[in-house]
């Protein structure tokens, strides 16, 4: 059906134009379509306009929004538009739609439903997340970037003093929020969590340790991974799944030893029922008395093993004499077992081609440094040392490969070069768990790298550190914001096969123009590219339509 315009030739020469509504009907005999008038509305020059924006209104009630616009724009009535803004759309939207598919939304708001706020705490904590991830900055600039770099559904503005407050109440719920978080997210992504891959790292503070007040018992100095002992930091771990995602985090004092967490990370995981769980971590968690930990309620273990740490059993697994079996091109193992019955120690030596090679060849570059350092320093017999013999003796690198002789002169350590030699390549590997393969535990730890690299993410990437919050709940709440972005954050990476960052290029390179004319504020989304469509297919969520929001005039 349509409206049609036909012409007639009057005898003076001038032409007189119709409008008739219209529709075409299939003349059988004919074997062509016929135009069928429905309605004449007289002539053209003589037409009541305000009949036709009648019709027109009358059946955009049963058109979309974006046909309405379109509806109005042919009878003429659509005004000039004026465009008012742009803002960034596509890294929003991309977790806007995660955040929904995993549930997010409904467990945050289920949460906070018996609080009864007058403010929406999920699209809070959602804008501080997907500012974490997108452009991290303080709670005081995202009032500026909410409301005028991006475009957050259901949330046009928001208030630093509001995201406070969001904080605040998601430190509340933070325990079952964890809980809660991992169920919808194993479900929906179906994790294999029989590999769990634990590890910690350190962020520090702006904050001189002079500054902190009396009674801090988070911010502490310690062992900093960041290297940065001079100022105060907290310790973080993380529990990730096989596939790279990051199922939960904590948070410890400075100060805290690796050996000492164990305990908790156990006890935690133990409270959510995963099932028989191997626990995959470094060589600074294998002590004694934590693979005892590892083991409760059926669990098993993958730990490194410091191959110089004297134990007896690491030095007779490093010494044992067998073929290695090549699993991959640079990958290859032997499994050796120390002692028996109950005293069995289970050990996978694994070895590496390509890196004996490559620290060979680091040693030796060295080795000719050192000897050059020596050449020059002009030793004499029974001489006192020079400011130069004493620091090459002292250096962590040069020191380990020299010997005094009886005369003080310095000499290369031809034995301890050979002692390196022997670990070229090679890391000792513990389990407690016989039914695995050594290729199973060698590719099981190697995977240890994804805790690796996903605190690589959060502390450049998303940019944990370095931290100005004072409060410990805060603190706490900075780092929960910063784990619920990285779980996003390594799915997203996880189901495209690249790193957050050139993701996130490409999809902040689709915009939301907003445009206003005298019948009202469209929203329109810049063209959507190819890649951008590959990338919301890969995570599985739907890119934004044509015309995000349309708002007639009334």
């Amino acid at each position: 059906m349509y409206i049609r315009r036909v012409t007639r030739k009057n005898k003076d020469g001038s032409v007189t134009a119709y409008l008739q509504l219209a529709h075409n009907e299939w003349d059988p005999k004919a074997k062509y379509s016929k135009a069928k008038v429905i309605y004449s509305f007289g002539r053209e020059d003589e037409l009541d306009r305000a009949v036709l924006e009648r019709l027109a209104k009358s059946i955009s009630r049963f058109l979309s929004p974006e046909q309405a616009f379109e509806a109005r724009d042919a009878i003429g009535e659509a005004a000039e538009f004026l465009f008012q803004s742009c803002k960034r759309l596509g890294g929003v939207w991309m977790l806007h739609r995660l955040w929904n598919k995993l549930g997010m939304d409904r467990i945050l708001q289920k949460l906070f439903a018996s609080r009864h706020h007058q403010i929406d705490i999920e699209r809070l904590i959602f804008a501080m997340v997907a500012n974490r991830a997108l452009a991290p900055s303080s709670k005081l600039a995202m009032e500026d970037w909410v409301r005028e770099e991006v475009y957050i559904p259901g949330l046009p503005q928001a208030a630093s003093h509001q995201l406070y407050r969001a904080m605040d109440e998601l430190l509340d719920v933070q325990s079952e929020l964890e809980y809660q978080v991992y169920g919808a997210v194993s479900d929906l992504l179906n994790l294999e969590v029989d590999l769990l891959y634990f590890d910690t790292t350190s962020s520090y503070f702006e904050v001189d340790p002079s500054e902190a007040p009396e009674g801090e018992t988070l911010r502490k100095q310690g062992f900093s991974k960041d290297k940065r002992p001079d100022l105060l930091q907290v310790v973080i771990g993380l529990a990730v799944t096989r596939e790279g995602i990051p199922i939960r985090c904590w948070v410890w004092p400075g100060n805290t030893m690796d050996m000492t967490v164990v305990e908790q990370v156990k006890k935690d995981l133990i409270g959510w029922k995963l099932g028989r769980v191997i626990s995959v971590m470094d060589r600074g968690f294998s002590s004694e008395e934590n693979l005892r930990t590892l083991q409760r309620a059926g669990g098993h273990y993958i730990v490194g093993e410091k191959m110089r740490s004297g134990k007896a059993a690491s030095k007779e697994a490093m010494s044992t004499r067998g073929r290695y079996h090549q699993v991959r091109e640079n990958l290859h193992v032997k499994e050796i077992i120390v002692g028996d019955g109950e005293a069995r120690k289970r050990y996978v030596l694994v070895y590496n081609p390509k890196e004996a090679e490559r620290q060979r060849e680091e040693r030796k570059k060295l080795l000719e440094k050192l000897q050059a350092e020596l050449d020059g320093l002009k030793q004499l017999s029974h001489e006192v040392h020079s400011k130069a013999a004493c620091r090459l003796r002292s250096h962590p690198s040069y020191g380990k490969y020299l010997r005094q002789l009886k005369d003080g002169t310095l000499r290369l350590n031809k034995q301890a070069i050979r002692d390196a030699e022997k670990y070229d390549g090679k890391y000792l590997i513990r389990t407690s768990d016989d039914t695995l393969s050594p290729e199973d535990v060698a590719l099981g730890y190697k995977q240890l790298v994804d805790v690796e690299d996903a605190f690589r993410t959060l502390k450049s990437t998303l940019e944990l550190r370095p931290m100005y919050h004072r409060l410990e709940d805060r603190i706490r709440a900075h780092i929960l914001l910063s784990w619920l972005a990285l779980l996003l954050v390594r799915i997203v990476e996880v189901h495209t096969g690249e790193s957050w960052r050139k993701v996130r290029d490409e999809l902040q390179r689709l915009a939301l123009g907003h445009f206003s004319s005298k019948n009202g504020d469209l929203y329109q989304c810049t063209e959507i590219t190819t890649k951008q469509r590959q990338i919301f297919a890969a995570v599985g969520v739907e890119p934004p339509p044509r015309f995000l929001e349309i708002q007639p005039s009334s």
